[in-house]
């Protein structure tokens, strides 16, 4: 399962995947309906295969939940997102049993199963290891990108301040 391009973007519903960057941000592609986005550096983005979840132990990426709930499904859809919460609560436990019940919402676990569902539906999920080895790469251009851009901001500000007359 490769979801190094895939990204949750803050206020927008659904999974995008990244496509182009551009000066000011980066065009992204909904895998929902299709439509193509740009993104600007200020939105909070995050990359699914930077995200993880509470457990007593440790934090567990995000892939390997995904790739487990593809393992007890045989790849295919997991139960709705819409279920009830008790329901949705013992289903994630059957996944994940050592989640942090504390710090795990029910709001959280019905975003993994929507999303699971999404790139189920989209044939990105399996139960093969989980392929991350290019996310630092990914993230790392994306940092390199805004700073590049605040430097040219900065640049351009430098030139159109008026050199002081004595």
């Amino acid at each position: 399962m490769n979801v190094d391009k895939i990204l949750a973007i803050s206020g927008k519903p659904g999974l995008f995947e990244l496509k182009i960057q551009t000066r000011s941000g980066f065009v992204a592609e909904s895998m929902i309906d299709g439509k193509r986005i740009t993104v600007g550096m200020r939105s909070n983005v995050s990359l699914l295969s930077e995200i993880s979840m509470y457990t007593h132990t440790q934090e567990k990426p995000l892939v390997e939940i995904l790739r487990a709930i593809a393992i007890k499904e045989n790849e295919g859809p997991a139960i709705s997102h819409k279920e009830d919460n008790a329901k949705l609560l013992a289903y994630f436990k059957q996944i994940v049993p050592d989640y942090d019940e504390e710090r795990v919402y029910p709001s959280d676990i019905k975003k993994v199963l929507n999303w699971y569902n999404m790139l189920q539906a989209k044939g990105l999920v399996s139960k093969e290891e989980p392929k991350i080895e290019n996310a630092e790469s990914v993230k790392e251009q994306v940092v390199k990108e805004v700073a590049k851009e605040k430097e040219a901001k900065t640049e351009a500000k430098a030139k159109k301040k008026p050199a002081k007359k004595d």
